[in-house]
C-alpha cells in the first residue's frame, strides 16, 4: 500500500538528490534534502485539507486533481514562481534568470544578492503573517500551552497580527537605513525593504481573500451535498459523489488553496538558498509527497493523528520569517536556517507520537478498570 502510493515520490526523490549531487556536490544534496523536509512538513496540513475535500469528488475529478493539479502545483508554483520572484527582484527576464543561474552562477549570485533585501522583506512579511494569524487563533489543541493560551487571548484584538507585522517591518526598515547611513551603504534600499514588505503583506491578504472566497463556495456546495444526502437516505437511493459544476468549484478551490500553502514553502526556501535550481529540485520533490500524502489520507485517513505537526510547521514558518528579515542585514548559515525548521517540526512530530501513546495507555487502563471485578464480591 505504502509503496504503491509513494512509489513515484520515492523515485522522484532519488532522481532529485542525484541531480543535486551532480549539480553542486554534497552541499547541494544537503540543501535539497532540507528543502524537501520543510516543504513536506509545511504542506502537511494542506494534504489533510485536500484529502477531506477530494474524497467527496467522483473518480474522474480525483484523477484530474492528481494529474493536471500536480502539474500546476509542481511546475507552476514550485518551479516557475521562484524564477518569477528572482526575475522581478533582479529586474531580469524569466528566461534570462534561468540562463544566468545555469551558465553564469557568479553574475547570477551578484544580482540575487543585490535583490535579496527586497526578496527577504517580501517573504519575511508574508511568512510572519501566516505565523501570527496561527498563534493568535484560539485552538482546542495546544502544543505549547504556556505560550499559546495567552497569545490566543491577545488574538481577540482585531487586526493585531497586521499591526505587529507593520511594526516589525518599520523597525526592520529603520534599522537597515541606520546601518546604511553609518556604513555609507545604499540608503535607498531601506525604501525598497519597506515597499517590498508592504507588498508581502498585501499578497498575503489577497491570497487569504481568495481562499476565503472559495471556502464560501465550498460551504455552499457542502450544504447542497448534505441536502442531497438526506434526500437520498429518505428515498433509499445511493449517495452520489460530487461531479460537474460542484466538483469543478472544488477543484478550483483546491488549486487556490494549494497555491496559497505553497507560498510559504517557496518563500521559506529563499531563507535557505538563492539558487533557483536547488529550490526547484527540493520543492518539486516535496510537492510530490504532498500529493502522495493526499492520496494516502483519502484511502487510509490516519496521518491527521499527529495533531502537533501543524503547530511545529507554523513555528518553523515563524522562525523562517525572522531569519529572512535578519538576513536583510546579516548573513546566516544555511545549516542553521535549515536545521531550525527541521528541529521544530521533528519536535512537534515526537510530541504527537507521545500524546498518542499516552491516550492509548489511558484508554487501555480505563478499559481494564471497567472489566476488573472488585475484590470481595
Amino acid at each position: 500500500m505504502v509503496l504503491k502510493t509513494f512509489g513515484w515520490s520515492f523515485a522522484v526523490t532519488a532522481l532529485g538528490l542525484v541531480a543535486a549531487v551532480f549539480y553542486g556536490g554534497w552541499t547541494a544534496f544537503g540543501i535539497v534534502a532540507i528543502l524537501c523536509i520543510l516543504e513536506i512538513s509545511l504542506s502537511f496540513d494542506n494534504a489533510v485539507v485536500n484529502a477531506g475535500i477530494l474524497k467527496k469528488m467522483n473518480a474522474f475529478w480525483q484523477r484530474i486533481f492528481l494529474t493536471i493539479g500536480i502539474l500546476i502545483a509542481v511546475f507552476g508554483m514550485r518551479l516557475v514562481f521562484p524564477v518569477v520572484i528572482v526575475a522581478i527582484s533582479a529586474q531580469l527576464g524569466p528566461i534570462e534568470a534561468v540562463d544566468l543561474a545555469l551558465t553564469d552562477k557568479e553574475r547570477y549570485q551578484e544580482l540575487v544578492t543585490d535583490a535579496h533585501p527586497a526578496i527577504a522583506a517580501f517573504g519575511g512579511m508574508f511568512l510572519l503573517m501566516i505565523f501570527l494569524d496561527f498563534i493568535f487563533e484560539d485552538r482546542d489543541i495546544k502544543w505549547l500551552g504556556w505560550l499559546e493560551r495567552p497569545l490566543a487571548k491577545l488574538g481577540k484584538i482585531d487586526m493585531l497580527s497586521v499591526c505587529i507585522a507593520l511594526i516589525v517591518l518599520l523597525i526592520t526598515a529603520m534599522t537597515f537605513a541606520t546601518h546604511a547611513h553609518l556604513h555609507a551603504g545604499p540608503a535607498d534600499k531601506a525604501e525598497t525593504v519597506l515597499l517590498s514588505g508592504v507588498a508581502g503583506l498585501i499578497t498575503y491578504m489577497i491570497v487569504g481573500g481568495l481562499s476565503g472566497y472559495f471556502e464560501d463556495k465550498l460551504e455552499e456546495e457542502e450544504e447542497r451535498e448534505h441536502e442531497q444526502e438526506e434526500e437520498a437516505q429518505r428515498s433509499g437511493k445511493p449517495v452520489m459523489l460530487l461531479a460537474g459544476k460542484a466538483a469543478f468549484f472544488m477543484f478550483l478551490y483546491l488549486e487556490v488553496l494549494d497555491a496559497s500553502f505553497s507560498f510559504d514553502g517557496v518563500i521559506g526556501a529563499f531563507a535557505i538558498t538563492n539558487d533557483i535550481v536547488l529550490m526547484a529540485l527540493g520543492l518539486g520533490v516535496g510537492a510530490m509527497y504532498v500529493r502522495s500524502l493526499t492520496v494516502y489520507l483519502v484511502r487510509q485517513g490516519t496521518l491527521d493523528d499527529y495533531v502537533y505537526l501543524e503547530h511545529g510547521a507554523h513555528y518553523a514558518i515563524g522562525a523562517l520569517a525572522v531569519i529572512l528579515l535578519v538576513t536583510i542585514q546579516y548573513e546566516i548559515s544555511e545549516l542553521i536556517t535549515g536545521s531550525i525548521g527541521v528541529v521544530l517540526i521533528a519536535a512537534s512530530f515526537w510530541s504527537s507520537v507521545r500524546r498518542n501513546r499516552a491516550l492509548a495507555a489511558a484508554e487501555g487502563s480505563a478499559g481494564s478498570d471497567k472489566t476488573e471485578v472488585p475484590s470481595g464480591v
